[in-house]
């Protein structure tokens, strides 16, 4: 049983947790639970959170493995450097689009792709970027190729962890 001494006590060290976490936690917001930095999208109207994915293994990880993908969220693909690329599905379990994005943040074309598959879906020109969200996403926006995409980091800026 809980004196009144002792609820001070609790009370006081309640207090004293959360004012030393609250400075962390503006921290935390920039950093998605599966420890990918998170950036904020702007497609038109329509506002993105996306995770990054910056590094090699971040780039093969990818959204593989998991089962939901929130509303108007997704993953941005960093290649570093223009490039031909490609996505494929193994191991993911949600269906996408991808878009695949040059170094000006114009949607250069758009692929469906179903999960567990090994098929490559390739950009049709050099690209910078890719953006995975849930298959449809874009249609139902009327986003297409030609699109800008507002608030892509540079590739020389340092974000959050992992870089």
């Amino acid at each position: 049983m809980l004196t009144d001494h002792n609820m001070k006590r609790v009370s006081f060290v309640f207090v004293l947790f959360f004012s030393l976490a609250l400075p962390f936690s503006s921290v935390a917001a920039v950093e998605s639970a599966s420890g990918f930095s998170v950036v904020n999208l702007q497609i038109g109207e329509h506002a993105v959170k996306a995770e990054l994915a910056r590094t090699e293994d971040q780039r093969t990880k990818g959204l593989m493995f998991r089962k939901h993908l929130n509303k108007n969220s997704g993953m941005l693909f960093d290649f570093g450097a223009p490039a031909r690329a490609c996505m494929w599905m193994k191991n993911t379990y949600i269906p996408l689009s991808v878009a695949f994005i040059d170094q000006d943040g114009i949607i250069v074309n758009i692929e469906d792709m179903e999960p567990h598959t090994t098929t490559s879906h390739c950009s049709s020109g050099w690209v910078g970027y890719a953006l995975e969200m849930n298959q449809g996403w874009f249609g139902a926006k009327k986003i297409g190729p030609g699109s800008k995409i507002e608030g892509i980091p540079s590739s020389k800026q340092v974000v959050g962890k992992g870089m």
